[in-house]
């Protein structure tokens, strides 16, 4: 599966690292690693998540207060988002 991060969802990826690793060494690195694994497991299983419409899903992050929310397009995995799970639900909508 191929995997593409949109523009803002790469930015706020870059921003929630920075300010991770600016709280404690190494949370920023955890931070990555987390999201990574979250979205090798949506490859592996990408319907197995929350449908939020019918064109994206969302799946939480294990240990963080994140959501990957993506879109599906046939072997295309597209991230939409980062977002955090307590600031301004769906400001991501715009981006479809």
């Amino acid at each position: 599966m191929n995997v593409t991060l949109l523009a803002p969802a790469q930015h706020e990826l870059d921003e929630a690292i920075a300010w991770y690793a600016a709280q404690a060494p190494g949370l920023g690195d955890a931070f990555l690693v987390e999201t990574l694994k979250t979205i090798t497991l949506i490859t592996r299983h990408p319907q197995a998540w929350h449908p939020l419409s019918p064109q994206t899903r969302r799946c939480r992050l294990s240990r963080f207060p994140y959501s990957v929310i993506y879109s599906l397009d046939g072997d295309d995995l597209l991230v939409i988002a980062i977002a955090h799970q307590h600031r301004k639900p769906g400001y991501w909508r715009k981006r479809l």
